[in-house]
């Protein structure tokens, strides 16, 4: 996610830049200016992204006082008159991230009123965080884990708006989750799964889109592409620890995982790190898992 003022007054290429390997990738804006939104759209789109999200579901202080995130939800209008901005700026799909209320506006009624009003300007798409959020109270870490989750009262939602794609998000933590939400949804969004075990991703195309070949790459392979990507990083003026921060969980299950999480920690952050780091890393892994077998 990244702010219509980060966007308009900040560096642009340094938050919308990414490597093509990466498509189709979504860039979600937090704001809630029509006219700010539509100039930030315009960038996603010259940026090359497949499609721009508005950001209704962030429960920070921090996103509040920027009127944008989840308190939108109290002002339908207002998200729709933003949708209708961007989408009247740009030929990319736009689409909208919420929660299932707010505070005390947590009725069903509420959630499908706000859909049904952004869903007249046209937008079809949204991902619904199945946990209302607490704007008072609970700290942005506790509204992802506190407020309980409630799939049916999403499932609820898309059975009375078929024409709508709906994905579902919020405590999905493995891929027997996710089968069993595609039942009933049009798509599946995983955030903490996918960050602390990333490995589950490896079984998407099997399980999800039936791709009998499957991924035929093992982790080793992974860290070793990830550590000619950290160079080309590099050369562009990203620090290694910047890659290597979000690898942790790469060998989550697997004997050295430690190791491996211990020497990135250890040693991407000094001057001169580059890719080799990862591969050291790994080393380390392979080693534990040749002993224990």
């Amino acid at each position: 996610m990244v702010t219509t003022g980060a966007l308009l007054y900040g560096d642009v290429e340094r938050h919308l830049r990414f490597d093509g390997m990466e498509q189709p990738v979504i860039c979600q804006l937090g704001g809630s200016e029509p006219a700010a939104l539509a100039t930030s759209a315009r960038l996603v789109r010259d940026w090359g992204y497949a499609g721009v999200n508005l950001n209704c579901g962030c429960p920070s202080d921090r996103v509040q006082s920027g009127r944008f995130g989840a308190c939108l939800m109290a002002e339908a209008g207002l998200v729709a008159d933003c949708i209708k901005a961007m989408q009247d700026a740009v030929d990319i799909p736009v689409s909208v991230k919420c929660r299932i209320g707010i505070d005390d506006q947590d009725s069903e009624q509420a959630l499908s009123d706000f859909v049904g009003q952004i869903a007249e300007t046209g937008c079809r798409s949204f991902t619904v965080h199945a946990r209302k959020a607490w704007l008072q109270g609970l700290s942005p870490k506790e509204n992802r884990d506190v407020p309980p989750l409630d799939y049916q009262r999403v499932q609820r939602l898309k059975q009375a708006n078929p024409q709508l794609s709906i994905a579902l998000n919020g405590g999905l933590q493995d891929l027997a989750s996710c089968q069993a939400a595609l039942d009933w949804c049009d798509g599946v969004m995983v955030g903490r799964a996918a960050y602390q075990t990333p490995w589950m991703l490896s079984d998407v195309d099997t399980l999800i889109y039936g791709d009998r070949d499957g991924n035929q790459r093992d982790r080793w392979q992974v860290a070793a592409n990830m550590a000619n990507y950290a160079d080309q990083q590099a050369s562009l003026g990203v620090p290694v620890k910047s890659v290597t921060r979000h690898m942790m969980g790469v060998f989550n299950g697997l004997p050295g995982a430690k190791a491996w999480r211990r020497y990135l920690s250890t040693q991407a952050h000094l001057a001169g790190a580059t890719g080799d780091v990862i591969l050291r890393a790994a080393d380390l892994v392979a080693r534990a898992t040749t002993e224990e077998a």
